[in-house]
């Protein structure tokens, strides 16, 4: 039986997470009868299991529960036996990525760590991409929109937000991660229809791949009837959450039909119906 002590989990947790990848780490609690392996220790890294349960049917049984764990933490029983695993997914932060520093980007920098997401703010203007305008921000870079994503690594943890001053800025941005093979969790962009639509014809003519551009949030946010630049950020924090999450985007209200439960208490007809 292979043995996982905790330095050696943490030094696979830290190097998966220099990757941005996570890895899931189980730890027997309960073992009646098999008081040999309380505590025996496994760490699944997305492509290998390091540790076993001394036993071939045991480990592989285990291994299924890792690959399969959720984010939350939680006790589990190995599937054909007794034995129970506490199990904990360690991952990489969320990144969001905000390209431009202007009034949206204010509020959505605020938004954007109060959901747990690691902050960077982009800018190429030193007056806008200053720490104390962005004070929940990780990182606040001043950067060049000819290369915006040098020093950063674009992972499926990151969502790229556009808000930048100008038209040309934007697809300046937009042709780098195009061409950069990257598959970023969510990429938005900012923009009336016209402007989308002419960055869309631009990047096409470059020979940006069409069913790429279709993953591309643009105009981005829902559909909140938004104005202000706290109501814009609010928007787009909710179109991220929906896409993060897989929710419907309908008000509770309806999903719920709890109207329709409450005029049954008081319309015998509808009661009926």
């Amino acid at each position: 039986m292979k043995t996982i002590g905790l330095a050696e989990a943490a030094r696979l947790a830290g190097r998966a997470l220099d990757e941005a990848r996570a890895t899931v780490h189980g730890v027997v609690v309960e073992a009646p009868g098999r008081t040999e392996l309380v505590g025996q220790r496994l760490v699944w890294d997305g492509q290998q299991l390091h540790g076993d349960l001394g036993d071939a049917t045991l480990t592989s049984a285990a291994q299924t529960v890792l690959a399969g764990a959720a984010e939350n933490a939680a006790c589990v029983t190995i599937p054909g036996s007794d034995v129970e695993l506490y199990v904990e997914t360690i991952a990489p932060e969320p990144e969001l990525v905000i390209i431009g520093a202007g009034h949206i980007a204010v509020p959505l920098s605020k938004l954007g760590a109060l959901l747990g997401f690691s902050v960077t703010v982009l800018d190429d203007r030193p007056d806008f991409a200053k720490t104390e305008r962005f004070p929940d921000a990780e990182r606040v870079i001043v950067a060049d929109f000819d290369d915006p994503f040098a020093g950063i690594q674009i992972t499926a943890k990151t969502h790229i937000v556009m808000v930048t001053r100008g038209h040309r800025y934007d697809y300046d941005c937009m042709l780098v991660l195009a061409k950069a093979d990257v598959q970023p969790a969510y990429v938005g962009m900012i923009g009336s229809r016209r402007r989308v639509k002419a960055t869309y014809e631009q990047l096409a003519s470059e020979g940006v791949d069409a069913e790429w551009l279709a993953r591309v949030h643009a105009p981005l946010g829902l559909d909140l009837g938004a104005e202000t630049p706290a109501e814009l950020a609010v928007a787009v924090a909710a179109e991220i959450v929906l896409r993060a999450r897989g929710g419907s985007g309908q008000p509770l209200r309806d999903v719920t039909n709890v109207v329709k439960y409450v005029r049954a208490l008081t319309d015998p007809a509808a009661r009926g119906s």
